[in-house]
């Protein structure tokens, strides 16, 4: 039978028919290797839990060195177009040189298609190794701000005729001097991308009845960029949300200190201070909103916690698209060895699985995939920090997880 695509009502919530098409890019390096274990993982998990009423078709679409090999362009027109007019993607890791060549092509897919949210949540899954002595209390959820910060990616490299126009502009209407041999970029943080983006992460906090957003932020040392998002977040959170949160310094000035019951309270960390805490206290914080940069930062630290990027799943949401993501690197050196972690992209394709309403069958990937890891039947990042783990290649973990789900 064949697929149809999923559509936005006017409301702005999914219409996901019974047999969607999801387009899907496999990413490069492990890429391939990860989505030949995950997909069979999906396909059976939507089985099981549907009885055969529902079924994935599956639209693969080029981006990354396939796409450039075949047709010159790393993220060809036309993989943009066909995420827009399919609403709803997955993809697996991409590759991006480091201090030359092409620019991100997620960056770039971000930008494009306006996905403003990077969302990661992370969650300690039993009996994953972490260093931390009580990862279970790491339940976090992050949203970080995707389209702007220096993210953006307005630079001048050292020696070029742009950094030169820069530098003698400041010096010569502004009084600031810059060394001769600075490259040099831009930071900028909107008002409007700032406020969507909190807005967001309180929306998500509402639905999922989290007790606090805490905005993460540089505001000390760079006060118009960093200390504006701070500004600008609790400005939304009155605005918009204003009957059901409250300031930290309210929860102590009218509650004494006792959040009062369907309350989420909004509260704002200096970045390197978060560090600390989240280590320290991971219990007292449910979202964090950040800044690009900072929410890049925060993200994979905490996903350390909880047993690696291996482990940690992603998801880019705007307002009329989603796609889901691998969070890791391409690891090229093991290409081919069909042996890395493919949990993040099945984890990332679960929560693909909660956002168009097919919960069922995320929970069946969520809990096959823990019980696989609790007999021990686990990929080599993991078999080398397990006692008596029985290390496997990434499609034998992957068939582990379908005979659990099965």
């Amino acid at each position: 039978m064949a697929g149809i695509k999923i559509t936005i009502n006017d409301d702005g919530t999914l219409n996901v028919p019974d047999i969607p098409i999801i387009p899907f890019i496999e990413g490069d390096g492990t890429g391939p290797d990860i989505w030949k274990a995950a997909k069979p993982v999906f396909d059976k998990a939507v089985s099981k839990a549907y009885k055969g009423k529902r079924e994935i078709k599956w639209l693969e679409i080029p981006a990354g060195e396939k796409a450039f090999n075949k047709t010159g362009k790393w993220l060809p027109d036309e993989t943009i177009k066909s995420i827009r007019d399919h609403i709803v993607a997955i993809k697996g890791p991409m590759f991006t040189p480091v201090g030359k060549g092409i620019r991100s092509i997620n960056v770039s897919l971000r930008q494009k298609l306006d996905l403003y949210s990077c969302i990661r949540p992370v969650k300690y899954i039993d009996p994953v190794p972490s260093p931390m002595k009580n990862p279970e209390k790491v339940d976090m959820v992050i949203f970080r701000e995707n389209t702007e910060d220096l993210y953006a990616g307005i630079e001048w490299e050292e020696g070029s005729e742009g950094s030169a126009m820069i530098r003698e502009f400041l010096a010569n209407n502004m009084g600031i001097f810059l060394p001769q041999d600075a490259g040099i970029g831009i930071k900028s943080i909107s008002k409007k991308n700032s406020k969507r983006l909190v807005a967001s992460a309180i929306s998500y906090a509402v639905s999922n009845k989290a007790s606090s957003v805490t905005l993460m932020h540089k505001g000390n040392i760079m006060k118009y960029t960093e200390g504006s998002f701070v500004k600008w977040g609790y400005e939304v959170a009155k605005e918009k949300f204003g009957e059901k949160t409250i300031t930290e310094q309210e929860l102590f000035d009218r509650y004494n200190g006792e959040r009062p019951e369907g309350k989420i309270i909004i509260k704002d960390r200096i970045a390197d201070m978060l560090f600390q805490q989240v280590l320290l206290r991971p219990e007292e914080f449910d979202i964090i909103a950040a800044p690009n940069l900072n929410g890049d930062y925060i993200s994979d630290a905490l996903a350390a916690q909880v047993g690696g990027l291996g482990m940690a799943p992603g998801a880019n949401i705007g307002d009329f698209c989603a796609v889901f993501e691998a969070t890791h690197g391409t690891a090229p050196k093991y290409a081919g060895k069909d042996m890395v972690n493919p949990s993040s992209l099945l984890l990332s394709g679960a929560m693909m699985f909660d956002y168009i309403k097919w919960e069922e069958a995320s929970e069946l990937i969520r809990s096959g995939l823990q019980a696989a890891i609790k007999d021990g039947i686990v990929t080599y990042d993991l078999a080398r920090q397990m006692k008596d783990a029985k290390e496997v290649k990434c499609s034998r973990f992957a068939a582990a997880i379908i005979e659990k789900i099965g």
